[in-house]
């Protein structure tokens, strides 16, 4: 983890954070969960949850103290029998998008940061758009957490885009922070409902990401958790990294800070140490890809160039995290 070198230009706009023409994209599409849950207002969702809508499901016979307004008397006249009208009951979704604003993230070019930053915009935007209850998580620099929510409706938009502005850059840099552990920790004991929970963050933990991810899966928390890991091209390929002059740096003598601990290291990079790198990168990749299938949770790595339309519309519905 390379520290950011303080030159990356936070974005001022929610345009910059997502365009018109992908907003207008999105607005086809609504989220999707591998599991169902209850809602807690009515919403453009589909429940298996039994009750009163316009959307007829079935019969029931009749026992004592239904209402009688929903005796089907064509039925009766029929059968002679009393049967219940049975609806399926329209609930919505909750979604919550969960920021890692970390000096980690701070870094990489182009930044980890403001990729992840335009994804939580779209996820937000797309599950306030389909009438969803939408909450946001930004944690890193400051102790503590700062959140949005639970809101709903079209109107939230821009609640969303000026909280992901404000609090993202506030949270970003050196200094004091929530950990990883700390936050997801905290936010496994606000008891904050069920539904659909994505993470979006390097995943690159000093203390490890085991304990974090686990306490989202503890008693009480119902969640259908996404990991999105946003990983830099020089953190997948050091050789791929460039200054921004267009020239290569992690190649002859190097002196490194860790973003997240500011330790120093000086490395001369040639081809058998970043071989080693490699190697040990992908034995955690593979740790971290293990400890995620195993607990039902999606992983997908994210580079930090990637077109974050071509992301949501075609990588996130492949997965089926929309429809």
């Amino acid at each position: 983890m390379l520290a950011s070198s303080g030159s990356t230009r936070r974005p001022a706009s929610i345009d910059e954070l997502i365009s018109p023409r992908l907003a207008a994209a999105l607005d086809t599409l609504d989220m999707a969960s591998r599991r169902v849950f209850p809602g807690k207002l009515q919403g453009e969702r589909r429940s298996k949850a039994r009750g009163r809508s316009v959307e007829f499901e079935d019969y029931r016979q009749y026992v004592p103290g239904d209402d009688l307004r929903h005796i089907d008397w064509n039925v009766f006249a029929r059968l002679d029998r009393f049967f219940i009208k049975v609806f399926q009951e329209e609930q919505d979704l909750a979604l919550h998008v969960v920021l890692d604003a970390s000096a980690s993230m701070d870094a990489g070019a182009p930044s980890k940061l403001l990729t992840a930053q335009k994804i939580a915009m779209s996820l937000a935007y797309l599950g306030l758009v389909n009438n969803n209850r939408v909450a946001v998580w930004v944690f890193g620099h400051r102790p503590g957490l700062a959140r949005l929510g639970p809101i709903r409706g079209r109107t939230g938009v821009q609640q969303a885009g000026r909280f992901l502005l404000e609090e993202a850059g506030a949270r970003a840099g050196d200094g004091a922070a929530a950990t990883f552990t700390e936050a997801l920790s905290a936010i496994a004991r606000s008891r904050s409902g069920r539904g659909v929970m994505v993470v979006l963050s390097d995943l690159l933990v000093p203390e490890g990401y085991q304990r974090g991810l686990s306490a989202l899966l503890g008693a009480g928390t119902g969640w259908d958790v996404t990991l999105l890991q946003t990983l830099s091209p020089g953190e997948l390929d050091p050789l791929s990294e460039r200054d921004g002059a267009g020239g290569r740096v992690l190649l002859g003598d190097l002196r490194l800070t860790d973003a997240e601990t500011g330790r120093v290291a000086e490395v001369t990079a040639t081809a058998d140490p970043i071989g080693r790198y490699r190697a040990r990168l992908k034995t955690y990749q593979d740790g971290l890809r293990g400890f995620a299938t195993a607990r039902g949770m999606q992983h997908l790595v994210v580079r930090s160039d990637a077109d974050v339309a071509s992301l949501m519309l075609d990588e996130l519905r492949r997965r089926g995290l929309f429809r």
